[in-house]
């Protein structure tokens, strides 16, 4: 066990608002180091509990967590801080206290400068934090806030502020999986020696060992360069030693998928993933314009009226207005939804033009497609089970890792569910793209059987939206 730093080494951390509204486990996730929360914080915490929102519940799973470690303490106890057990997971109880949790118990002198204007809460933040580093100056101070302009202020006064980074699933996003890898021109010398090649059910599959094998991950893509080179999908790894099984070429009119084709080899591995059986849970990631949705409905559409693997397609989003919010909108879950599930009607019009029966025709087509398609709200997916459903979520970017998980979880057997956004494209206040529900999942469900991710590179809605991506 780790000995407990002395008091010089510690540091000392006061908590913003936003911060344990983001996070409510975020008291148990500084490790040895002191939490102080100033009692605005608290009167901010109370006055924002009441509501369905995810920051009203997460301001009462708080109040819970201070509640429990205040069952039994005294004023004394208080005084001197409350022992917090560590643990980044918020499993408090099951490790050694480490840490203490300070809350203001009296008027400190602020020394706050005349310039400052106003009263507000971010000033008696700010006021705190200038007196604890004359009332402690053997520790380092720092303010913790998701507030960017909380920050500049601090770094003004002269107060070390700093971002909360424990909710970080990765240190950079550029760091995240991609999904596929591309082969060293070198490696069929260096890995082929041993291998061994089979046919299974008209599959072709390969088995091949050596150094790079150890960090591939199941279901991750192997690639030579060029557009028609050798394309496989690992289905195995165990130490040196990788199965590879053949992709299939959906880039050819003969492999249509409800009348679309891969246009690039990254939208030829997404068909390859979206139709494969053996995964339930599937990730895309790309810009605007690189075919995200248009490829899953397709997918969809095949696996629903085909082959009838599922039962319908369920399509959901988070509804998030690009400019100002037009108001509540009249009608059923679903007619409320519609204007949110543009991308959904526009990518329908595109999988119906190829049928024959001209503009009734269409209409027909595209009345019988939408009645195999529900649209629901993300709102009403708690205490629900999805089962034998194709589930879309769009913009999954602007989710939680925590509304992500309750989303996730609601599938039920048979069911495959379909993730996609992209993470440059964040509407949510606090999130980033390092902390977004998106990235959570994709970095969370690397490397398991069922699960498959791929990141799109390449526009392919026009030359116009290709040009504007790039020079705007």
């Amino acid at each position: 066990m780790t000995a407990i730093p002395s008091l010089a080494e510690r540091r000392a951390f006061v908590l913003d608002t936003n911060v344990v509204m983001h996070d409510p486990a975020a008291i148990f996730r500084f490790e040895e180091h002191d939490i102080y929360i100033p009692m605005i914080v608290l009167e901010e915490l109370d006055a924002g509990k009441k509501g369905l929102s995810e920051s009203a519940r997460n301001v009462r799973q708080v109040s819970r967590f201070l509640d429990e470690l205040m069952a039994q303490a005294t004023k004394d106890q208080i005084d001197r801080g409350l022992e917090l057990p560590s643990g980044r997971s918020g499993n408090h109880g099951k490790r050694p206290p480490s840490g203490r949790l300070f809350f203001q118990t009296r008027q400190l002198d602020t020394g706050l400068p005349d310039t400052l204007p106003g009263h507000g809460a971010d000033n008696s933040i700010l006021g705190y934090t200038l007196a604890l580093q004359r009332e402690i100056p053997e520790s380092r101070v720092t303010l913790v806030s998701k507030d960017i302009n909380l920050r500049i202020k601090a770094a003004i006064l002269g107060v070390h502020a700093e971002d909360y980074y424990s909710d970080r699933t990765i240190e950079d996003a550029d760091l995240l999986f991609r999904g596929v890898t591309e082969l060293p021109a070198d490696f069929w010398e260096t890995h082929g020696s041993e291998m061994q090649s089979w046919q299974e059910q008209a599959r072709t599959y390969y088995r091949v060992q050596g150094p790079l094998v150890q960090d591939w991950k199941v279901n991750q893509f192997v690639c030579e360069s060029g557009e028609d080179g050798f394309e496989a999908i690992v289905r195995s790894v165990v130490a040196d030693s990788a199965t590879l099984e053949l992709t299939h070429d959906y880039r050819n009119a003969r492999h249509a998928v409800w009348g679309i084709t891969a246009r690039n080899r990254e939208q030829n591995l997404a068909l390859n993933l979206l139709l494969d059986p053996n995964i339930d849970f599937v990730t895309v990631l790309g810009p605007a314009g690189t075919g995200k949705t248009l490829l899953t409905l397709a997918a969809g559409l095949l696996q629903t009226l085909e082959t009838n693997s599922f039962g319908e397609i369920l399509m959901t989003r988070v509804t998030i207005p690009l400019g100002e919010d037009i108001g509540f909108l009249p009608g059923t879950e679903e007619e409320k939804m519609e204007p949110w599930m543009g991308a959904l009607m526009d990518n329908l019009e595109v999988l119906t033009q190829g049928h024959e029966g001209g503009s009734w025709g269409r209409a027909a087509t595209q009345d019988l497609l939408r009645n195999r398609i529900k649209i629901r709200s993300l709102n009403f997916m708690r205490g629900r089970t999805f089962l034998n459903r194709y589930l879309i979520l769009d913009e999954a970017q602007n989710l939680t890792p925590k509304q992500m998980r309750a989303l996730v979880t609601r599938a039920g057997p048979g069911t495959k569910l379909v993730c996609l956004g992209n993470i440059a494209q964040i509407d949510t206040p606090y999130l980033t793209e390092t902390t977004s529900g998106l990235t959570y999942v994709v970095n969370r469900f690397c490397g398991w059987p069922h699960a498959g991710h791929i990141t799109l590179m390449r526009g392919e809605r026009s030359r116009l939206a290709d040009f504007a991506a790039e020079a705007l």
